[in-house]
């Protein structure tokens, strides 16, 4: 199908975003319903797995949740013992977030099926129809947000990197 740039065709574009977002989270919502989890956990899971050590207003930042919201959640994942916290040496206040081995567990079983989905309907892409897939992505985040979202990426791989040497 060919899509146009014209008012119906980016209506069409932001409907293939609803789509595939309710399809792109269809199979960890069932697997979070075991554990009375829903979509907010997921996220904290996921980017608490990708940055061990994420302080809480780190993660209040990336989410933009209210703080009644995020520690909702947080408590919840803490009493179960999905996550756990640790002060920071120089400021007591900081908290530090880390996954127990439960919580990894839940984190990579939720990526894998994200991951088999994407993998799945790349596979036919070129790199270079990769490429614009992920800029055109990158240039939906705000401005002021996308060398930030960068950087995180950076220090994932860089402790990606540290881990298999």
């Amino acid at each position: 199908m060919e899509f146009d740039k014209d008012e119906q065709g980016l209506y069409e574009f932001i409907e293939l975003l609803f789509f595939a977002y309710r399809d792109f989270t269809a199979g960890p919502d069932e697997e979070l319903m075991a554990f009375g989890f829903g979509r907010a956990h997921h996220r904290v899971l996921h980017f608490v797995s990708r940055n061990p050590g994420l302080m809480v207003a780190e993660l209040l930042d990336i989410l933009r949740v209210s703080k009644q919201s995020l520690n909702r959640v947080l408590k919840q994942l803490i009493e179960e013992k999905f996550v756990f916290q640790e002060q920071g040496a120089g400021d007591r206040r900081r908290r530090h977030l880390f996954l127990t081995a439960k919580g990894q567990e839940l984190a990579d079983r939720l990526g894998a099926i994200q991951f088999e989905q994407i993998s799945g309907s790349l596979k036919g892409f070129s790199p270079k129809a990769y490429q614009n897939i992920c800029d055109g992505l990158l240039s939906l985040i705000a401005d002021d947000d996308q060398k930030e979202v960068l950087g995180r990426f950076d220090e994932a791989r860089k402790r990606s990197r540290g881990s298999d040497e």
